[in-house]
């Protein structure tokens, strides 16, 4: 039999699956809808639900009868991307690299053997590619995730290939090291990777690293945009653009802007 212990951590455990569900809902999820996806009967589904209303983690809409993140999970996840010095002050940097572009700009750095989006300011276009903050990719799929593996040792490169393997999220993906490494060297040369429908399909990235006064890649900043906007032609004018802006960024925050050579 479960102790109360166990019942406490179990619920805890159910309630962030729920809020989960919830984040990845931007219309928002009926209590039926919430309960089939999560394997809860309907009861504990909304019992928990209204346990996360009391503590502003999530709202219901009484007109639509849907549930949404509540304003508390946006102030305690917003604390993620707020303890990383740079994030603050690369926002002027995003918004500049929006309007020059007119693409969508993105803030990522690297969790766990994943990127993860910090900071995003959206492209003023009405059909624009987004991959909200919060939202997470295998590094060798993403042009974030690329540029500042570009940064790593090439034994280093290996090792995380080796530890995560390289399952294709799309035909586009990279499923070798030999790839991979070809790929990295072009970063090298060129400082700017280049995400070439690997992550999703129709959908390109153009990124580079952003160094920090310790001498560390800390972040990467990127430009995300539907392939048919984001031309192949168009990618070494964008990937200076975007290159430009780590560089100012860097400076900014008293690192050194330049990719160093291949490290061995």
């Amino acid at each position: 039999m479960a102790t109360s212990g166990q019942d406490g951590v179990q619920s805890v455990g159910r309630a962030l699956d729920l809020l989960e569900l919830l984040s990845q809902n931007e219309d928002g999820l009926r209590a039926s809808d919430l309960a089939r996806l999560s394997g809860l009967a309907v009861s504990t589904t909304h019992r928990l639900l209204t346990t996360l209303e009391g503590r502003g983690f999530a709202h219901s809409d009484p007109d639509s009868a849907a549930w949404h993140v509540g304003r508390t999970a946006f102030a305690v996840g917003s604390t993620y991307g707020r303890r990383r010095s740079f994030a603050v002050p690369a926002m002027p940097y995003l918004r500049r690299l929006r309007d020059l572009t007119r693409e969508t700009a993105n803030l990522g750095v690297l969790d766990n053997d994943h990127l993860v989006t910090i900071s995003q300011v959206e492209s003023r276009e009405i059909v624009r590619a987004i991959a909200p903050p919060g939202g997470q990719a295998p590094i060798v799929c993403s042009g974030m995730g690329k540029a500042l593996l570009a940064t790593w040792p090439d034994a280093e490169i290996a090792a995380l290939v080796a530890r995560t393997g390289l399952p294709p999220m799309t035909p586009h993906s990279l499923t070798s090291l030999q790839a991979v490494m070809a790929d990295i060297r072009q970063v090298r040369e060129r400082g700017y990777a280049v995400d070439d429908e690997e992550r999703n399909p129709g959908l390109r990235c153009v990124a580079a690293p952003v160094w920090a006064a310790s001498g560390e890649p800390v972040c990467a900043i990127s430009i995300s945009a539907l392939a048919v906007r984001l031309t192949l032609a168009r990618i070494p004018e964008v990937g200076a653009q975007v290159r430009e802006a780590a560089h100012a960024l860097s400076l900014h925050l008293g690192g050194v802007p330049e990719m160093p050579p291949p490290r061995e």
